[in-house]
């Protein structure tokens, strides 16, 4: 048992919290407990629930599970801060002799985990101002000036995620480049001994099964769920109220989309979003594809582990 660490990771809706479950009681079965870690940066959230396709408690098969509901609404989600507390809780797990599993599709949070790096710092006074930029110019505008002045980053960059937007610009302003910035370092070393798996899927199979997923949440409740997150500070968070879906929930909350304009577009940012996903982790020289579905999948894994 060479790593220390296991990591799933692959686009949204491809399966890797029922995976981890298997893989967990699989372990178990051979007398090695096993936690959960996640590494999706909206489940972080306390409230969403139904747009995050978070695992229910009554679900998780009474495996401890870390890093869930650990952010109210109103906090800002960054990297940096999840690193360290992601990091002290998989030391904590091993330290008593358990196998962490780190499992999410936020490839910068995994990265943040699995590799040996740091991230730039902040600068709130930066922030504020590239903030007031945006509200009185638009995103597109800065998205136009980060284009102009890093291209290289802007290429690796949503232009509508303005937060994304705002931070690449204010890390350039900081330090000068974008090194660093939503990229793994040249020759990266890994943090701790870990062996990565990736699902992956045909694209015409992951995209027609994120449709549905879409048309799901709403019909499951998600903009009941968003109308009683408002009073909680949905609308004052930063990150929280841009999430994939939950944006969506509050326009047609508003009455500036319908449903169908809702869903329509969470399910085509959502797409796109998956195939951002897929092209992250393929840079990862060492990951490990599976077949999403498999269900060999768990018992490769912990076949690897226990080599």
């Amino acid at each position: 048992m060479g790593a220390e660490l296991i990591a799933i990771v692959g686009a949204t809706g491809t399966g890797k919290s029922n995976l981890s479950l298997d893989v967990a009681e699989l372990l178990a079965s051979h007398g090695h407990a096993a936690e959960i870690v996640n590494a999706d940066a909206m489940q972080l959230y306390r409230g969403m629930d139904i747009g995050t396709a978070k695992l229910p408690v009554d679900q998780r098969r009474g495996i401890p599970h870390h890093m869930f509901d650990v952010l109210e609404l109103t906090d800002e989600a960054a990297v940096a801060h999840y690193q360290e507390q992601a990091r002290a809780v998989i030391d904590d797990i091993c330290s008593r002799g358990n196998v962490p599993i780190l499992v999410g599709g936020s490839g910068l949070y995994v990265s943040g985990v699995l590799f040996d790096f740091e991230f730039p710092g902040h600068d709130d006074v930066i922030r504020e101002r590239l903030e007031d930029e945006a509200e009185k110019l638009g995103p597109g505008a800065l998205f136009a000036r980060l284009t102009a002045l890093a291209p290289e980053a802007a290429a690796r960059i949503d232009g509508k995620n303005i937060r994304r937007v705002i931070r690449a610009l204010e890390v350039l302003e900081l330090t000068g480049n974008t090194a660093g910035l939503g990229t793994l370092p040249e020759d990266a070393m890994y943090w701790r001994p870990v062996t990565i798996w990736g699902l992956t899927d045909e694209r015409d199979v992951l995209t027609e099964r994120l449709d549905r997923r879409v048309e799901t949440m709403w019909a499951q409740g998600l903009l009941d769920e968003v109308r009683g997150l408002i009073p909680q500070g949905l609308n004052e968070g930063v990150t929280a109220r841009r999430a994939i879906g939950y944006a969506q929930a509050l326009a047609q909350l508003e009455g500036t989309m319908t449903e169908t304009e809702s869903i329509e577009e969470t399910q085509q940012i959502t797409r796109r979003y998956a195939r951002r996903q897929v092209s992250w982790f393929k840079r990862y020289v060492d990951l490990n594809w599976l077949p999403a579905g498999d269900p060999a999948n768990a018992l490769t894994i912990v076949d690897a582990y226990l080599a």
